[in-house]
């Protein structure tokens, strides 16, 4: 049985400043499972991911990332730029489709 909560993300950017924010509580019907649920993610010292849903595809879309992430940094030898993760997670959401 997979988790779900009706829950949202909400980011803000301001003059040298950003803000993300998002609910920690993890349900399943009207039981709380967990109050601390990460859905915000370090992508790297300039980008944050942000991800909604159920619990199990929030997990694996991060491990995802930060597996294709790591093939990046050893196939270029750096960090990716934030536009080209931009571009990384829309063609992963894509090629579901």
């Amino acid at each position: 049985m997979d988790t779900y909560n009706g829950n949202s993300i909400v980011a803000m950017t301001g003059k040298n400043c950003i803000a993300i924010a998002t609910d920690t509580r993890l349900s399943t019907e009207l039981m709380t499972i967990d109050g601390n649920f990460q859905r915000v993610f370090k992508v790297n010292d300039k980008c944050l991911m942000g991800l909604s849903g159920l619990a199990t595809d929030v997990q694996t879309f991060n491990a995802l990332m930060k597996f294709k992430m790591n093939l990046y940094k050893l196939k270029e030898g750096r960090e990716m730029k934030s536009s080209v993760f931009s571009n990384l997670v829309a063609t992963s959401l894509y090629e579901k489709r």
